[in-house]
């Protein structure tokens, strides 16, 4: 049986006394042992609190792909008692801006790859401390300094950046370690704020307390016990961990059960991909349409990958496609074991079961999960009938951080969140979606919301109106389609992309462009999105 905690902080000791010399991480080569990990983590807990002065409570930003010092900044947050703010490494300075704004983040630890996006918005931020890494900084000599600068010399993947002041995360793992102040914490003690889009287009900040996530991870564990034997599995950790799904999955329950994670920091560059993967015979593999698909259709990891040991394939983020999962199946000898979850929900709800997966479908309720499909008028619809997916249970978010007015739109006062999902309920209970109620598009697992979009293509001087919708693409199950009512005829598709590509993440922004001489709207000036998606 799977061992529930109260807190993190419990799940990280028990993980730190029971398999001290397991590996727990490797990255480009290089892999730390749980004693490893537990000594870094605590070199930086000693650091954020005696150095850097600290208080429990205070939030810092993690700004990372899949590295090794992810884990490591993560636990020692942890052990600090601060709460952790994950932040997608591809943000523009506006997204990046508001997230470090909203949450309030005091520090700030980012990949010197990235760090020029961070060091143009830092000032207009509460970041009072920046700790920079560079990407091979936990390898050892020779191999850090060979990556390191291949990196920024050779393949110049590190653009300029300047702050007024920061620190250099080994020089910081280099400070003489002292004891950690004691960090008192319970089930409903604040652990993360993890940022989710809104129908509003305001990014907002989850509040996901130690009990909601740590009760995600007994119900995870309890639900696929055939992904988690002690030691004996190997994970591929392909999603980021600033993700939700991996954050949990592989942050902290694989590391709960003391099993070995390969950390892949790019997964869309496949060359490099097949390379850490060939080299070790993975047993649980988690990714999404779009990474299986690609991977299916690789020559190099058709040909070069030992599947003999892959017992677990598990899907997330986005919808699978049949044809997709039936690839990897006939590829790997492994089915494709789908769930769903969001943001709000630390994240899983739902999940097929090893022996009983049922394709196409998101499986049966975690335990301690109730669920509930609402109609339009508020009442539960008849079995076989689409409604609104609503889920009650210890994995819901406290709250959306200083939101009280959002907050109200989709959590009940007796713990009811609304997830603006429409799904149906099958005849042996399991659960398929089959809509959306939100306009939220979900493009290679990241959701994008029109809102958002539009506001921002509203700005550009040459856009009257804007809509935005999703349409279905085969390698990202979908993508972002722009209508334009343009205020000349010398705006041109391109001038909108290159605006876009400056203020929006890659996943957000449109692929293709439209441009109209009028939107549909109802009478009272809405635009109306469900037209244009009907529209041939």
């Amino acid at each position: 049986m799977a061992s529930r905690y109260n807190t993190l902080l419990e799940l990280l000791e028990h993980a730190f006394s029971n398999y001290t010399d397991q590996p727990a991480f490797t990255c480009l080569g290089h892999t730390l042992s749980f004693a490893e990990v537990d000594t870094l983590s605590k070199r930086f807990a000693s650091y954020l609190q005696h150095d850097l002065g600290v208080s429990p409570g205070d939030r810092i930003a993690l700004q990372m792909p899949n590295i090794l010092q992810y884990p490591i900044a993560m636990y020692g947050a942890m052990r600090a008692g601060m709460v952790i703010v994950n932040t997608n490494p591809l943000y523009t300075a506006r997204e990046l801006k508001h997230q470090l704004k909203d949450s309030g983040a005091v520090a700030l630890v980012v990949l010197s790859n990235v760090a020029n996006v961070a060091s143009e918005v830092i000032n207009e931020t509460d970041v009072k401390h920046v700790i920079v890494t560079d990407i091979a900084d936990l390898h050892p000599t020779p191999k850090r300094q060979l990556i390191n600068f291949a990196v920024r010399y050779l393949k110049k993947m590190v653009p300029p950046y300047a702050f007024s002041r920061s620190i250099a995360f080994r020089d910081a793992l280099a400070k003489p370690a002292k004891t950690l102040s004691p960090v008192k914490v319970n089930s409903d003690s604040l652990f993360a704020l993890q940022y989710t889009g809104g129908t509003t287009g305001i990014s907002k900040g989850a509040m996901l307390s130690h009990g909601n996530l740590a009760a995600n991870v007994w119900q995870m564990v309890t639900h696929m016990p055939e992904a988690f034997k002690e030691s004996q599995e190997t994970f591929i950790c392909c999603l980021p961990l600033y993700h939700i799904y991996a954050f949990n999955l592989h942050g902290l329950c694989a590391f709960s059960y003391g099993e070995h994670n390969i950390l892949i920091p790019n997964p869309r560059d496949l060359k490099s991909m097949v390379c850490a993967v060939k080299k070790v015979k993975m047993t649980v593999f988690v990714g999404i349409n779009t990474l299986y698909v690609a991977l299916c259709r690789d020559e190099a990891f058709r040909q070069q990958v030992d599947f003999s040991r892959l017992n677990i394939s598990s899907a997330g983020g986005m919808a699978m496609t049949e044809d997709a999962a039936l690839a990897w199946q006939a590829l790997t000898g492994c089915e494709v074991c789908e769930g769903y979850g969001l943001t709000e929900t630390s994240p899983v709800i739902c999940g097929n079961k090893i022996g009983n997966i049922r394709l196409g479908t998101v499986g049966h309720p975690m335990i301690d999960t109730e669920i509930r499909l609402l109609g339009e008028d508020g009442n539960e619809v008849p079995e076989g009938e689409a409604g609104e997916l609503c889920v009650r249970g210890p994995q819901v978010m406290k709250a959306y951080w200083n939101r009280p007015d959002e907050t109200a739109k989709v959590l009940s006062e007796d713990g009811w969140f609304c997830t603006g999902d429409m799904a149906v309920r099958l005849e042996d209970g399991v659960y398929k979606l089959v809509d959306r109620k939100k306009d939220m598009i979900i493009v290679s697992g990241f959701n994008v919301y029109p809102t958002e979009v539009e506001a921002v293509v509203s700005q550009h001087p040459g856009v009257v109106e804007a809509a935005v919708i999703g349409v279905p693409d085969p390698q990202c199950g979908e993508t972002v389609k722009l209508f334009v009512v343009p205020a000349n005829e010398q705006v041109t598709a391109d001038e909108i992309k290159a605006y876009c590509r400056e203020n929006l993440t890659g996943y957000k922004r449109p692929k293709i462009i439209e441009f109209r001489e009028s939107l549909p709207k109802s009478n009272v000036g809405k635009i109306l999105r469900r037209e244009l998606r009907d529209q041939p």
